[in-house]
């Protein structure tokens, strides 16, 4: 029996973050691909956010909605909650209510990467692509700015040694990397991505696909570069953990290439 079709599955989590939500929806209905779904992760203090989910999801059933958990903390609490609602054979996309499609082909586009390398027997545990920040108001609102993209340095493991990190929000996390690692350590409140991303190194069996295609834009100014000194000592600690005395390689490199990014687009290495 062949294989199904790849699908995808957005986790988005939402926090009284209403206003920011139709501009996500939207560029998912212009979507030429329809075969992906949605699941908000929603933990509102007000009532106006899930009444907009409740109506949003009688409208289209690729949007469903779940509350989160008491016992699940924060943005990657809610990220967990959505690694256990995908199923097996899910693409997994992380996206924030502040991200949106950079393209209406965009998912479209992700789908024939996938199915050639199925084809091909390469298909990858990750699929690393790039985005793009947008200020959200002002002159700069809808004007993408800085690129985020992860620079290719022969190997996954090396790649990440020189600094290089996936752009969370431009990775689609596959079955196989969800039956290696499903869940992101809580302790880690602003890095829990990149310590996913660390822990993925150790396994020799991962296989990455690297495109250039942009797949997100993103909003700025999110929480964590308004709790810089919290976000510095979690890199360290996920550094340190990976790679042990190497760390400051990574951790110095890393920032290195942030502010060489505010000056030019960063290239993504095949």
């Amino acid at each position: 029996m062949a294989p199904a079709a790849a699908r995808i599955l957005l986790i988005v989590p939402t926090r009284d973050s209403l206003s920011l939500l139709p501009r996500l929806v939207d560029s998912l209905l212009q979507q030429s691909f329809g075969a992906w779904e949605v699941c908000f992760i929603d933990a509102s203090t007000r009532p106006d956010t899930p009444a907009w989910l409740d109506n949003l999801c009688r409208q289209d059933s690729r949007f469903r909605w779940q509350p989160q958990q008491s016992s699940r903390i924060g943005i990657f609490g809610a990220m967990n909650q959505g690694f256990a609602v995908a199923s097996p054979d899910d693409w997994l996309l992380f996206w924030g209510s502040d991200d949106w499609a950079a393209s209406p082909t965009v998912l479209a586009e992700v789908l024939a990467l996938l199915e050639r390398a199925r084809q091909q027997d390469a298909e990858p545990d990750l699929l690393i692509g790039s985005g793009s920040y947008v200020g959200l108001e002002g002159a700069a609102a809808s004007r993408p700015g800085r690129r985020s993209a992860m620079a290719w340095w022969h190997s996954y493991r090396l790649s990440m040694l020189l600094g290089s990190t996936p752009p969370h929000q431009a990775t689609l996390i596959g079955p196989g990397a969800r039956r290696h690692l499903a869940h992101y350590r809580e302790a880690f409140r602003l890095a829990a991505d990149l310590d996913y991303f660390l822990r993925l190194c150790r396994w020799p069996e991962l296989r990455v696909l690297l495109t250039p295609l942009e797949l997100v834009h993103m909003g700025e100014g999110g929480v964590s570069s308004r709790q810089t000194a919290r976000r510095l000592a979690e890199v360290l600690k996920a550094y340190s953990e990976a790679f042990g005395l190497l760390w400051p390689l990574p951790f110095l490199t890393r920032y290195g290439q942030r502010l060489a990014s505010r000056w030019m687009v960063p290239r993504a290495l095949p």
